[in-house]
């Protein structure tokens, strides 16, 4: 599954970072080209990535997506490009 967001502060990036944490499963974090793509559970490795850009927020845990959902923009795929 893929999720894509904008995320308007640290604060948010570091809740979505908590939830990868408590997944059983990979979460990553993908530039739109997929140039770059980051281990959401790394705090290191959120300093790879643009935050000032959408991001693609993927995994297979659908539970992560819903916990997710509320934490800043989701963004349409006509609105990444």
């Amino acid at each position: 599954m893929i999720t894509r967001k904008l995320f308007n502060s640290i604060d948010e990036i570091q809740r979505v970072q908590y939830y990868a944490t408590l997944s059983p499963e990979d979460v990553g974090f993908h530039s739109p080209d997929g140039s770059v793509i980051v281990d959401a559970k790394s705090f290191i490795g959120l300093f790879g990535l643009d935050f000032t850009k959408p991001v693609l927020v993927v995994s297979e845990d659908e539970h992560f997506h819903n916990q997710i959902k509320n934490i800043g923009e989701t963004v349409a795929q006509e609105d990444m490009e």
